[in-house]
């Protein structure tokens, strides 16, 4: 349980700094794309008898950037890109585990698990997610560029491309240091939801970027602790308190739109 919350701290912190760049570029289903891939990359691992984790990594950076070169010849069809990337990765994954020769068991990192996070698990989510952040702190005005208007970006002298394929990574690298606690299934859900529910304060993009952190550290502390008391899945229980925190929100927000609203009635009604 340890080892899990030490895990769930940097997940709630790298899932939405990765996630606001994608949602607000319109490519939050990359990252559903992306942590299906994982899945074949954690079957691969455990084929060589390799870190499962190591193995999403790789394969999924692979597929990240497979998305960005694709994107050459497919520039209009985003979603017939995504369906490539998807089927090769699904298809591996598939035929890996069906084949008889995984002496092991991928469940857990389908729907996430506490106690299978060891202590190189932790190691490696240490690493990836400090080399992820720094990496985020020099690239965020570029990344900031390219989300706004990524024609003007090329114009004004930003290697997009080069960046693009930095950021696959960085996605890759959120979404391989998720997958035991979350589980593949629901892993876009830390990365977009926090993010969806932090765009409902209308704020500017630091504000968003801070309650989407806020938004996604009470998610997955609540569902992980909620999960381990109630002996669930802690990824499928922390997706759904996603969605009702995201439900809550709006209530709350209809609410102070319309109390506003009566306020505003009421002191335009002369004396």
């Amino acid at each position: 349980m340890q080892n899990a919350i030490f895990v769930s701290i940097f997940i709630s912190i790298l899932c939405p700094c990765i996630g606001v760049f994608l949602v607000l570029r319109r490519y939050s289903m990359i990252g559903d794309t992306l942590s299906h891939s994982s899945l074949a990359g954690i079957t691969i691992g455990l084929l060589y008898h390799q870190n499962p984790i190591l193995g999403a990594f790789v394969f999924t950076s692979i597929c990240g950037a497979l998305i960005e070169f694709l994107r050459i010849y497919f520039k209009k069809y985003t979603d017939l890109i995504l369906t490539i990337v998807l089927s090769l990765s699904v298809g591996t994954a598939i035929t890996i585990i069906s084949s008889g020769k995984l002496h092991a068991n991928a469940d857990s990192f389908m729907f996430g698990s506490i106690l299978t996070v060891t202590k190189f698990d932790m190691i490696m989510v240490l690493i990836l997610s400090i080399i992820s952040v720094i990496s985020l702190i020099l690239l965020y005005h570029q990344m900031i560029y390219i989300v706004y208007d990524e024609e003007a970006a090329k114009i004004a002298g930003v290697k997009v491309r080069l960046i693009n394929y930095v950021f696959s990574i960085l996605v890759a690298s959120a979404i391989s240091i998720s997958i035991r606690i979350v589980g593949v299934l629901v892993l876009s859900s830390m990365i977009s939801l926090p993010v969806a529910t932090a765009l409902q304060l209308e704020k500017g993009f630091k504000i968003t970027l801070i309650f989407s952190i806020v938004f996604s550290v009470i998610d997955i502390m609540l569902g992980l602790f909620a999960s381990y008391y109630l002996n669930v899945a802690p990824g499928g229980f922390t997706a759904l308190l996603s969605v009702a925190v995201l439900i809550l929100v709006l209530i709350g927000k209809k609410i102070y739109i319309n109390v506003s609203k009566i306020h505003s009635d009421q002191n335009e009604i002369p004396c």
